[in-house]
C-alpha cells in the first residue's frame, strides 16, 4: 500500500527531534549575560557522566539487581505459611532504584529534554508570593507533603483483603510505569507553560469541548477526593479523646512555626521543623496524660459528626489564612515527619523480620463480596490503590503549587518522579503495617458496623463465620488490643488509619520500648497520618478554589485576581461547602462511608490520571516526539481500560454490593413494601440514607466516566493530527535565559560542584540572589 502523503517519513521525524532537542539547547541562550559563569552544566559533561561505568559502580547496580530479584522471587513464587516482610522492603527499594536511575532518565533524554539554560516561571515571573526559586531539597519536601495524604495509607490497607501479592505488584511496578511519569510529566510541561493548571493546558492542547470537559471533570473530582481525605480522619478521631488533643495541638504548632520562619528567625527551616518535632512530641505524651482525666475525656471525646462538623469550619479558615501562616508550616514540619516515620518502620521491619501469614490471594481475591470493600480484583483493587501507584490528584499539585517553585528544569525529574517514588514507599509500608497483624483483627477493624456489630462479641462472631484459614479470634483478644493501644474500642474504625496506626505499633514496639509502648506508638501514629492528611485537606481546599477561580475568571475576570479577597472567599465557600457535604454523608451512611464512598474516589482519582495522562500524551505528539509516545500511552491506555470498566461495574452491576443503582433500587423498593429495616440498614432514616447516598454516587460515576471519554477521545484525536502534521502548535512560555544556576538533584554532582564554586566565587554585589524558601 502506498502511504499517505501526508504521513512523514520515519526519517524526517528523526531528524525534525533532533532539530527540535538542538533548538530547545540553543534558542534560549541568546540574550545570556556572559559576564556570569554559565547557568548549566555543559551537555557533553552530563553525556559523559551517565555513560561512565566504572567497576565499582556496575558492581553497585549489579547487586540491587539481584537483591531486587530475590525479593521479587521471595514474593510472588515462594509459597511457604508466612513469607517475611523484609522482601517487600527490599523489592520495593530496589526497584524504585532501578527505575529512577533508568527508567526515568529515558524520559528526561528523549521525551522532555529539560534545559537549565533557560530560565524557569519561578525566575522570570518571580513575585514573592506564587513565584518563588526555592531550594530542590525544601520544594521536594513541599510537593511530597502536598501529594501524600490520606491515599497512600487508605488504598493499601483496604485492598489488602485480596492478599499481599496484587497491590504489592501494583504500587511497584505501577508507580514505576505510571505514577511517577504521569507526576513527571505534568509538572514539566505546566513548568513550561508558565505554571499553568491541568484544566488550562487542556483547553489548549485539546479545545473547547476537551478543555471545558477536563476542567468540570477537575472540580468535580476534587470534590469527592478532599471530602474522602477529610472522612478518613473524622474515622481515625472519632471518639478517641488522646487522638482529638494530640491532632488538634498541630494547629497552634503549626501556626507558631508559622510565625517563627516569618518574623522570628526567617530562612531557618530546619531549627523551626526540630522545635516542631519536640513540641509534636509533648503533644503525643500530653494527650495519654489529659485522655486520661476526667475532664480530658469528657472534653476532647467528640463523635463522628462533631469531628466533620470541626473539619468543614477547619478547612474554610485554613484555605484563606496566608499560605505562610499555616500551609506551609505544616508541610515542612509534615515532610520530616512522613520520611522519617516510614524510614524508621523500614528499618523496624529489617531489624524485627516481622512474618506474614496473610496468602498471596486471598479467599475473596475471586469474588465480588468481600466485606471491606465489593467488587472484582480486575478491575477495583487498581483503582482502591489509587494514590501509590497513579494518583490524578498529584497531576493537580504537579500543575498547581510546585511548577511556580522550580529553581532549574532538570530538577522536576527529582521533585516529580523521585517524590512520587517516596509515596509509592509510604504505601508498600502501609501495606505491611495491616498484614503484619492477625487477620482477624484486620477484618474486625475494617469491615462496617453494619456486619461487625459494635460489640466485642459479635466482631467475633462475624470474623469466625467468614471461614479463613487459621483465623480463629476471640472478644478477649480484640478487647485487650484496644486496650494495649489506648482506646475503647477498635471495632469498625474503618478508614485505613487505625489499622496503619495498630500494625506500625505492633512492629516498633518489637523494635523500641516493648508492649508498654503500644499505646504511644499508636498515637503517635494516628498523629503522623493526621497530619499527612491535614495536609492534603488544606492544600486540595487550596488549589480546589485556584481551580473554580480560574473557571469563574472567564466569566468574571475580577475572580482571576489573586488579591480581591471577596473572590477568594467566596469560592473557598462554595468549594468547602460542596466537599463538606460529601463528608457528611460519608460519616452519616449505614453501609460504612469508607467502604462505600472510597470506590467513588479511587475511580474519580484514576479517572483524572487518564485526563492527566491524555492530555501529555497531546502534548508530547505535538513536540514532535512520536518515538517514545508510549511511554504516555501505555499508562494512559491501561487507566483508561480499568477506570472506565470499574466505572461500567459501578453503574451498571445488577448485584447491589457493587451496583449504585443495583444497591438504590433494592433499598427503595424494601421502603416501597413497608420494610422498617433492610440489609445493613436497621432504621427507616438508614434506609433512606442508602437511597439517597447511592443515588449521588452513581450519578456522580455517569458525569465522571462520560467527561473522561470526552476528554481521552479528543486527546486521541489530537495525537493522531499531530503525527500527521510532523507535531503542533506550541504553547510553551518563550524562552529567557536563566540567570541563576543550582543542582539537579538531591546530592550535586562533581560537575556541578565545580559549577557552584565558580557561583560562590562571584563578588556579593554581582552574585544572583540565592533562592530562598517559599513562604
Amino acid at each position: 500500500m502506498t502511504p499517505d502523503h501526508t504521513e512523514p517519513d520515519q526519517t524526517e521525524l528523526d531528524r525534525a527531534e533532533l532539530d527540535r532537542t538542538e533548538l530547545d539547547r540553543t534558542e534560549e541562550v541568546k540574550g545570556a549575560d556572559h559576564t556570569l559563569p554559565p547557568t548549566a552544566v555543559d551537555e557533553s559533561v552530563l553525556e559523559a557522566d551517565d555513560r561512565r561505568w566504572t567497576p565499582a559502580r556496575i558492581a553497585i547496580w549489579v547487586a540491587i539487581s539481584l537483591l531486587g530479584a530475590v525479593a521479587w522471587f521471595m514474593l510472588a513464587l515462594v509459597r511457604g505459611e508466612t513469607v517475611n516482610a523484609i522482601w517487600f522492603v527490599f523489592a520495593a527499594v530496589c526497584t524504585y532504584l532501578i527505575g529512577y536511575r533508568f527508567y526515568s532518565k529515558v524520559i528526561e533524554r528523549y521525551l522532555l529534554r529539560p534545559n537549565d539554560r533557560r530560565a524557569t516561571p519561578a525566575e522570570y515571573k518571580a513575585d514573592g508570593k506564587d513565584y518563588v526559586r526555592t531550594d530542590r531539597n525544601v520544594l521536594f519536601g513541599h510537593h511530597f507533603a502536598a501529594i501524600a495524604g490520606a491515599g497512600p495509607l487508605v488504598g493499601p490497607i483496604i485492598a489488602a483483603q485480596m492478599g499481599y501479592l496484587p497491590g504489592t505488584i501494583w504500587i511497584i511496578i505501577g508507580v514505576v510505569l505510571a505514577g511517577a511519569v504521569q507526576d513527571y510529566l505534568v509538572m514539566f510541561f505546566s513548568m513550561r507553560r508558565g505554571g499553568r493548571s491541568l484544566g488550562q493546558m487542556a483547553r489548549e492542547e485539546l479545545g473547547v469541548i476537551g478543555g471545558t470537559a477536563a476542567l468540570v471533570a477537575t472540580l468535580l473530582i476534587m470534590i469527592i477526593i478532599v471530602a474522602i481525605l477529610a472522612l478518613v480522619v473524622v474515622n481515625a478521631l472519632g471518639e478517641s479523646p488522646w487522638g482529638v488533643f494530640s491532632v488538634g495541638m498541630t494547629i497552634p504548632i503549626a501556626l507558631f512555626m508559622g510565625v517563627y520562619l516569618r518574623y522570628l528567625r526567617p530562612g531557618k527551616v530546619m531549627e523551626v521543623s526540630i522545635i516542631g518535632f519536640v513540641l509534636l512530641m509533648a503533644a503525643i505524651i500530653g494527650g495519654g496524660a489529659v485522655a486520661g482525666t476526667d475532664w480530658g475525656a469528657a472534653l476532647f471525646h467528640l463523635d463522628k459528626l462533631t469531628i466533620a462538623w470541626g473539619l468543614i469550619v477547619y478547612g474554610f479558615i485554613a484555605a484563606i489564612l496566608p499560605v505562610w501562616l499555616l500551609l506551609a508550616p505544616r508541610d515542612y514540619l509534615s515532610t520530616f515527619m512522613k520520611i522519617g516515620v516510614i524510614v524508621m518502620l523500614a528499618v523496624a521491619i529489617i531489624v524485627v523480620r516481622p512474618e506474614i501469614s496473610v496468602p498471596a490471594f486471598s479467599e475473596f481475591a475471586g469474588r465480588e463480596n468481600g466485606p471491606v470493600f465489593s467488587g472484582a480484583l480486575f478491575p477495583f483493587l487498581f483503582v482502591t490503590i489509587a494514590c501509590g501507584a497513579l494518583s490524578g490528584f498529584h497531576a493537580l499539585i504537579s500543575s498547581g503549587t510546585t511548577p511556580k517553585l522550580i529553581e532549574k528544569e532538570r530538577q522536576t525529574r527529582f521533585i516529580g518522579y523521585g517524590g512520587m517514588l517516596m509515596e509509592s514507599f509510604v504505601a508498600i509500608m502501609a501495606l505491611v503495617a495491616a498484614i503484619s497483624i492477625d487477620r482477624g483483627i484486620y477484618f474486625a477493624m475494617n469491615a462496617p458496623l453494619a456486619l461487625t456489630g459494635g460489640t466485642v462479641e459479635s466482631a467475633a462472631q462475624w470474623v469466625n463465620s467468614l471461614g479463613l484459614a487459621n483465623v480463629n479470634i476471640t472478644p478477649d483478644l480484640l478487647a485487650q488490643t484496644a486496650k494495649d493501644v489506648g482506646e475503647e474500642s477498635i471495632i469498625s474504625r474503618s478508614g485505613g488509619a487505625p489499622t496503619l496506626a495498630v500494625g506500625l505499633a505492633h512492629i516498633m514496639q518489637q523494635f523500641i520500648g516493648g508492649p508498654a509502648m503500644m499505646a504511644f506508638w499508636y498515637h503517635f501514629a494516628i498523629m503522623f497520618e493526621a497530619l499527612f492528611i491535614l495536609t492534603a485537606v488544606d492544600a486540595g481546599t487550596r488549589v480546589a478554589r485556584f481551580m473554580l477561580q480560574d473557571s469563574i475568571g472567564n466569566f468574571v475576570p475580577k475572580f482571576k485576581e489573586p488579591a480581591w479577597r471577596p473572590g477568594a472567599w467566596l469560592c473557598t465557600a462554595i468549594m468547602v461547602g460542596a466537599w463538606g457535604a460529601v463528608l457528611l454523608l460519608g460519616v452519616t451512611d449505614p453501609l460504612g462511608g469508607i467502604n462505600t464512598f472510597f470506590p467513588l474516589f479511587g475511580i474519580a482519582n484514576q479517572l483524572l490520571a487518564a485526563i492527566a495522562l491524555a492530555v501529555c500524551m497531546a502534548i508530547a505528539a505535538k513536540r514532535g516526539a512520536f518515538r517514545y509516545l508510549w511511554i504516555v500511552a501505555v499508562p494512559l491506555a491501561f487507566a483508561a481500560v480499568v477506570t472506565v470498566t470499574a466505572s461500567f461495574h459501578k453503574i451498571f452491576s445488577p448485584v447491589p454490593a457493587v451496583g449504585y443503582f443495583a444497591n438504590n433500587q433494592a433499598f427503595a423498593k424494601a421502603l416501597a413494601d413497608g420494610k422498617t429495616q433492610f440489609g445493613t440498614a436497621k432504621t427507616v432514616a438508614a434506609m433512606e440514607a442508602v437511597v439517597r447516598n447511592t443515588a449521588i454516587q452513581g450519578v456522580l460515576s455517569v458525569i465522571f466516566v462520560a467527561l473522561s471519554i470526552v476528554v481521552i477521545i479528543t486527546a486521541v484525536v489530537a495525537t493522531v493530527r499531530a503525527f500527521r502534521a510532523g507535531g503542533g502548535k506550541d504553547h510553551e512560555d518563550p524562552a529567557l535565559p536563566s540567570k541563576v544556576f543550582a543542582p539537579a538533584g538531591l546530592f550535586p554532582t562533581s560537575a556541578e560542584k565545580d559549577l557552584l564554586a565558580e557561583w560562590n566565587a562571584l563578588p556579593a554585589a554581582q552574585r544572583t540572589q540565592k533562592a530562598g524558601h517559599h513562604q
